[in-house]
């Protein structure tokens, strides 16, 4: 069962997965987001060093989060990420492990 924005981990597709992280802006937030832990919006891109517009990141991260790499909570007036390091260890045993171990 989903919250109708995040995936179950019996829902993970790997293909969607690969797909989305194929992007290079995508992988960048990724690894940014894994050594942040949590992170709102503004912080990460920044940490990401991505020179984007607002929209396009919240595009990216829409990609990310639909498919079942990372979770979006909203705190205040701020959406919260994290990545979904366990489901995705549950669905596909260190497929993140390796993408975060390779350089961008």
């Amino acid at each position: 069962m989903t919250d109708g924005l995040h995936p179950d981990v019996s829902e993970l597709q790997l293909a969607r997965v690969l797909a989305a992280l194929g992007d290079q802006g995508r992988l960048t937030t990724v690894q940014a987001l894994a050594r942040l832990g949590e992170s709102d919006c503004t912080r990460l891109q920044a940490d990401a060093g991505l020179d984007m517009s607002r929209s396009t990141f919240s595009h990216h991260q829409k990609v990310l989060r639909e498919a079942g790499i990372l979770h979006a909570r909203i705190h205040g007036s701020q959406r919260m990420l994290t990545l979904r390091r366990d489901d995705l260890n549950a669905r596909f045993p260190g497929l993140l492990d390796a993408v975060l171990a390779t350089p961008a």
